[in-house]
């Protein structure tokens, strides 16, 4: 595996990780678009990791 497909993968968990702390932090979500924002990152990458 090369250095790209690496860091792409790498960069997919991130964005994983990213929307998933977002969605846990705001589970009480007072504010939808936030809840959005954090949903969105996580089908991002999966997306991302899939690809």
């Amino acid at each position: 595996m090369n250095l790209f497909g690496m860091l792409k993968k790498t960069f997919g968990v991130c964005l994983i990780g990213i929307g998933l702390g977002i969605l846990l932090v705001l589970l009480l979500p007072l504010t939808g678009w936030l809840f959005t924002i954090g949903a969105a990152l996580t089908i991002l990458g999966l997306i991302w990791l899939a690809s």
